[in-house]
């Protein structure tokens, strides 16, 4: 990657200071500091005040675990430095991180195609790089993120720089280079647990370079097993301590064996309504159906109306479940006594359609994550394409739609071009990768786009091999 930035200093300079511009545009005209973010700067607050990793309540501050770590920590150190709730700082620093993943992009760009086959052209391989690093810097998916203090921007740079480290390492594994081989590995594993620690579904990166390290182990050569079982070592004790102080301080403060946050954001003695969650599965595809009925519980009514016709499978559920919905509004409490009837209603449902529950709505829910605007940092309304009532909205709903599919299919088509020529481990990993978090995001009850933005150094990465050519 050095040798490129010393061939082309003023492109990269350029294209640098012209991707911190495009972010400052966001960061000072449309920042996004409410929900997530509040919660996460109470709680680097009152780790910086009271030395607690908790939440305030009722004039005193509860410790909780309902989010990880590395978040609140950045937060903290930011609070710590420029003074407390100084959210502009934070969304400053995170420019300057996501301009960083422009280049660890370009540079796994690099790797993918110069050590894919010899007679790949390496001027269309940094033409690619340079394309990507373009890419990534005036993408508005991954940089309107930066104007909001969540971790979705340090979420991404780590994803795309463990996969670099990944790709790096299982190369020179390939090749037979066994110098200083542990350092890679134990790097790349600190990377994954730092990753982990900002958000529990990083997790699946330790999965899928786990399991390239297991493959090597079952089905290499001698050799090779022992370098992929020593590889396999350094990864996991990298990871584990990241993971170990945070597992072990919620067992001594909370009392349960905790290494992640738990999968529905729940502190201990805090129930979560199981049945109206998996109620909410067997209809469930969009965002619109997220913001609109699933946030609200519990606390808030629930407007019958705005069922699609899919939650109904006959006119006497239809009755039963508007009867339901009533009675919750009436108490705005997800009783479990409401609870029930909702997981009734749910396996009713789920008996009936086990094909729509098991296969067919995972998949809408995984195309609506992937396909949808994107528009949920931006102020337009979810139901922008109501062209009557959002005139304006829905015509930049429907360019940024467009630009995410432009980005898709450039990826397909980089990877068709590609995926003969460029390196083969590389490609297998980030296929892999790609597939299983789609996978694990199929099963949310909230479908989210961004939960997908992890997914995008993968796309980057891929769609500018349609330069590619061979020698």
């Amino acid at each position: 990657m050095l040798p490129l930035l010393r061939r082309h200093k003023l492109f990269f300079l350029a294209t640098s200071v012209a991707a911190i511009a495009f972010r400052l545009i966001f960061i000072f005209a449309l920042p996004v500091v409410s929900g997530d973010s509040l919660i996460y700067g109470d709680i680097a607050k009152n780790w910086l005040r009271h030395g607690v990793f908790g939440l305030s309540a009722d004039g005193r501050v509860q410790p909780t675990y309902i989010r990880l770590p590395g978040y609140p920590a950045y937060l903290a150190a930011i609070f710590k430095v420029f003074g407390m709730e100084h959210y502009n700082a934070a969304m400053l620093a995170q420019m300057f991180v996501d301009v960083t993943t422009c280049f660890v992009i370009a540079a796994l760009v690099l790797r993918i195609l110069r050590c894919g086959a010899e007679d790949v052209d390496q001027r269309h391989a940094e033409r690619a790089a340079r394309s990507a690093f373009v890419l990534t810097a005036f993408c508005p998916f991954l940089s309107n993120y930066v104007a909001a203090p969540l971790s979705e921007t340090w979420s991404v740079f780590l994803t795309a720089m463990a996969l670099l480290l990944a790709v790096r390492a299982l190369q020179r594994m390939q090749a037979g280079d066994a110098s200083g081989e542990m350092r890679p590995w134990l790097l790349c594993g600190a990377v994954v647990g730092a990753a982990v620690m900002f958000r529990p579904d990083n997790g699946l990166l330790a999965a899928v370079i786990g399991g390239a390290l297991l493959l090597r182990f079952l089905h290499g050569p001698h050799h090779l097993k022992v370098r992929a079982l020593r590889a396999g070592m350094a990864f996991t004790l990298a990871i584990l301590a990241f993971m170990a102080p945070w597992t072990v301080r919620n067992w001594r403060t909370m009392h349960r064996f905790q290494p992640l946050a738990p999968r529905y954001a729940n502190d201990p003695g805090e129930t979560t309504p199981m049945g109206f969650n998996r109620w909410i599965k067997t209809w469930i595809e969009d965002f619109i159906s997220v913001q609109q009925v699933y946030w609200n519980v519990d606390g808030s009514a629930v407007d019958p109306n705005l069922l699609p016709p899919r939650a109904f499978d006959s006119a006497e559920q239809r009755q039963t479940t508007l009867k339901l919905l009533d009675d919750y509004n009436d108490s705005l409490t997800m009783t479990s006594e409401f609870d029930a009837r909702f997981a009734a209603l749910a396996n009713a449902r789920i008996h009936s359609h086990l094909f729509r529950y098991y296969v067919w709505l995972p998949l809408a829910r995984i195309a609506d994550m992937w396909l949808r605007p994107r528009t949920e940092m931006l102020p337009i309304e979810t139901d922008w394409w109501n062209y009557d009532d959002h005139e304006g909205e829905t015509v930049i709903a429907l360019a940024l739609a467009a630009l995410n599919l432009f980005y898709l299919v450039m990826a397909v088509v980089g990877w068709a071009r590609c995926r003969k020529s460029a390196s083969f481990v590389a490609l297998a990993l980030l296929a892999a990768f790609v597939f299983l978090r789609s996978a694990l995001l199929g099963t949310l009850e909230n479908p989210e786009p961004r939960y997908t933005l992890e997914c995008y150094p993968v796309v980057i990465v891929l769609a500018p091999a349609l330069f590619q050519r061979r020698a």
